[in-house]
């Protein structure tokens, strides 16, 4: 992966990235803004403010956007400058926390999942480590209904549907897989893997428009993080509590995968992260890659080859 170049952010954290079908970048901030950049130029509109900490996000054909928002739920921005309204709000009158990735069908149907039920998003390290498995793919149809498809992920996070509409793919962060839910077939309404173990945290995805499922690698394996998730849940727990310089930090690096629908990784793009790292996701359009962050003040934009 080449050296990227940054469109610098007025705010922090574009933790994902999304492309809209007028050739724009859109991301949201920690302070709630949701901005709209012309990467040709590198000029940036605050196009809404969504009052909480901006998650996933899905750009439809017509240029509305559905946005997670911590401590909101699923919304929707119709247009820039419009109200935001609330789509999903709560889950069997239980308020919606910690949504974090979703994507809409072109029936309306929408996926989303949850990274947590038992911690918020401002302490999702502490989910990590205490290994939950508290996070859920969720199905949203048109009419309203709501139906709990992958329960006890371990931190639920990015979602993509297949182009066939065969399968729905939803990254879980605290166990570096990705887990596949059936819509289709004589498998349809089961889930498996359609990779483990893999070398580093998969956060966010997308699909490309190569048709590849890319992946944003927030960081490499953490040696005693792994030791920590085989102890007994007390110590992890305890591990909560320590100072922050004790406990695992993610390695600063710049990495994105990108895999086919039968699991087999097509690009593998990584280098030392000098100047941007710890990347949730990105967004892929004729070779070209633009990155989010949740630590960074801008949005990365660098080429597959």
């Amino acid at each position: 992966m080449s050296s990227p170049r940054l469109l610098p952010l007025p705010g922090k954290g574009p933790e994902d990235v999304v492309l809209t079908p007028d050739g724009k970048v859109v991301t949201g901030t920690d302070d709630g803004a949701i901005w709209r950049i012309d990467p040709a130029d590198g000029s940036v509109e605050r196009i809404a403010q969504a009052g909480g900490r901006v998650l996933g996000m899905h750009a439809d054909a017509d240029g509305s956007l559905l946005i997670c928002v911590a401590g909101q739920g699923v919304l929707r921005l119709a247009e820039a400058g419009a109200e935001l309204e609330v789509i999903i709000g709560t889950i069997d009158g239980v308020p919606l926390a910690f949504p974090s990735n979703v994507v809409r069908d072109d029936d309306g149907t929408i996926y989303f999942s949850i990274a947590s039920r038992r911690w918020p998003f401002e302490q999702w390290m502490a989910d990590i480590l205490e290994h939950s498995g508290s996070g859920q793919l969720v199905r949203r149809d048109p009419d309203g209904t709501l139906e709990v498809l992958v329960d006890g992920l371990q931190f639920g996070n990015g979602v993509v549907l297949a182009p066939d509409r065969s399968c729905l793919l939803v990254a879980e962060t605290g166990a570096y897989r990705i887990t596949r839910y059936w819509l289709t077939g004589p498998r349809a309404g089961t889930h498996d893997h359609l990779v483990e173990n893999l070398p580093g945290s998969p956060d966010n995805m997308s699909l490309g428009s190569d048709g590849l499922v890319w992946v944003g690698m927030v960081a490499p394996r953490n040696p005693l993080l792994d030791r920590l998730f085989a102890l007994p849940g007390l110590f992890r727990r305890l591990s909560w509590a320590l100072p922050d310089r004790l406990q695992p930090a993610p390695e600063r690096s710049t990495w994105v995968l990108a895999l086919d629908f039968d699991g087999t990784v097509v690009h593998d793009l990584q280098r030392a992260g000098d100047n941007y790292a710890m990347v949730t996701s990105v967004a892929e359009h004729d070779g070209t890659l633009y990155l989010g962050s949740l630590s960074e003040s801008a949005v990365a934009v660098t080429a597959v080859r």
